[in-house]
Formats: structure tokens, C-alpha cells, sequence
């Protein structure tokens, strides 16, 4: 039997493993960083994908660069009425929605004292990292509810899972999303909804810094990360969130996915003083 080696591209011998083919997603602060990341791999591996963030140029750029499955929203998440037009526009231009992304989220310039931070900043933190993760849940539950399927993702940190490493202020935004994600995914698992986090370390998120400047901050994590030989980067939470996203997580919900290279379970002070006594 003659086999003609030629094949069609569609093939799935050759095919790549979209594995969120056909699903509809929001990624929240998609115009940048992680999320712009993201944006990327949801786009790659099948899905249709709204870009919701407040920096309109870069958002229109990387919408426009996607083609039709990639379509920008401007939206304020601390904003309620933005919220639920981000979800309105979504449906009306793709039809449904399966993936609600929450990763917009401000972070420390500087790590203050207890006694030196102002209210203003715990204000902004929760208003933008809580409460925008909170309103884009409420909004989606009300459109995956009815379906009875979905998925609610979250950014948050793993400052979630060790003490000293963030302010005050951040992380009493993300412990607050970790414990938000928990009691939602007990409520929306009723309805066939998923609902996980993604805690990081340390990512250079800021592309517009220059090359000296990365490298050194990319050689100050390795040295202070656990896992030794590779670097974090936002491609790692990305695939987590295509991952989490996908059927292949179908029975994963009210999981806090932490990606330190294990800095989580390590005790430093410890090998330290270990060392000195060999």
C-alpha cells in the first residue's frame, strides 16, 4: 500500500495540542506582563481571548498583532460598571464565556514598615488586586451559572505561603483573594464551575527596563530561589494558566498552584547556620 507522505496540516498526527480549542476567555491586565504573556498562550492553544486593561495603546497593539480571536476592552477592574461591561462586550462579540483570567493587580515599589505605610496604599492594593478579582468572579459566575461550566482563575502570590517577602499591604490583598478563591470554589462547584489561584515568585514584569537592569535582578532571584539552573519567567505562569484553564484540569478546583522552584518549603536560616558548623 502506497502512503502518501504528504499531510494535510490539520492532521492531529502533526497537529499541536491546543488544548483550549473552542473556549472563550477575559484576561484581566492582559496589555502587559503576565498577562500580555498569557494572552499569547491562550491565543496559541485555541481559545478566543478579550484583553481587559487600562493602557488602551498597548492593549489595541497586541489585539490588533493576534487578529480576530484577540479583541481589547479598556476596563478599570476596581470599577464595577467596567466589570460588567467587560463581560457584556465579551459575550456579545464571542458568544459565551468559559475562562475568567482576574490577573490585573498593582505591586510593591518599596516594602514599608508597618509605621510608615499609609492607608492610602492598603486602599489602592485591596481596591485593585481584591476587589477587581472579586468583581470580575461576580460577573462571570452570573454568565457561567447558567451554563453550568467554567473556569475562574486567579494571580496571586507566594507571599500566600511565606512570610517577609512582600508588604504588608500586598499581601493582605492576596491572602484575601487565596481565601476568596477557596469559599468560591466551594459555591460555583455546585454549578460545575472551577475555580484556582497562581502564586509566583519573583517576576520582572516591567519589559520597558533595560537589559543591565534584568539581568542583575534575574541573577538576584536565582541566587535567592530554591530551584538552581533556571530562571522564572512569565512563560511559567502562563502555561500554568493555560493548564488550569484547560479539560485536562477538570477536576482541579480550590488549588492555591504555587511556583517558587520550592522557596515556599525551604528554611534558609537553617542551612545557614548548618554550613557554618561543617
Amino acid at each position: 500500500m502506497h502512503l502518501n507522505a504528504k499531510m494535510d496540516k490539520s492532521s492531529c498526527v502533526f497537529a499541536p495540542n491546543r488544548r483550549l480549542e473552542g473556549k472563550v476567555a477575559i484576561i484581566t491586565g492582559g496589555a502587559s506582563g503576565i498577562g500580555a504573556t498569557a494572552v499569547q498562550a491562550f491565543i496559541e492553544n485555541g481559545a478566543k481571548v478579550v484583553i481587559a486593561d487600562i493602557q488602551d495603546p498597548e492593549g489595541e497593539e497586541i489585539s490588533t498583532n493576534l487578529g480576530e480571536n484577540a479583541h481589547y476592552v479598556h476596563c478599570d477592574v476596581s470599577k464595577e460598571d467596567d466589570v460588567k461591561n467587560l463581560i457584556d462586550v465579551t459575550i456579545s462579540k464571542f458568544g459565551h464565556l468559559d475562562i475568567m483570567y482576574n490577573n490585573a493587580g498593582i505591586y510593591d515599589t518599596m516594602i514599608k514598615t508597618i509605621m510608615d505605610t499609609e492607608i492610602d496604599d492598603l486602599e489602592r492594593k485591596i481596591a485593585v488586586n481584591l476587589i477587581g478579582s472579586f468583581l470580575g468572579s461576580k460577573y462571570a459566575a452570573k454568565t457561567m451559572v447558567p451554563r453550568r461550566k467554567g473556569c475562574i482563575l486567579f494571580t496571586t502570590s507566594c507571599c500566600t505561603q511565606v512570610a517577609g517577602i512582600a508588604s504588608h499591604t500586598y499581601v493582605a490583598s492576596k491572602y484575601g483573594i487565596v481565601g476568596m478563591c477557596k469559599n468560591l470554589a466551594v459555591e460555583l462547584g455546585l454549578h460545575g464551575i472551577r475555580v484556582n489561584c497562581i502564586s509566583p515568585f519573583a517576576i520582572l514584569s516591567n519589559t520597558k527596563l533595560n537589559n543591565e537592569i534584568g539581568a542583575i535582578y534575574e541573577g538576584m532571584m536565582g541566587a535567592i530561589g530554591n530551584l538552581k539552573g533556571v530562571n522564572h519567567n512569565k512563560e511559567d505562569v502562563a502555561n500554568a494558566a493555560v493548564f488550569l484553564a484547560s479539560d485536562e484540569a477538570k477536576y482541579l478546583s480550590g488549588h492555591n498552584l504555587v511556583i517558587d522552584g520550592g522557596f515556599s518549603v525551604v528554611n534558609p536560616s537553617f542551612l545557614k547556620i548548618m554550613e557554618q558548623y561543617q
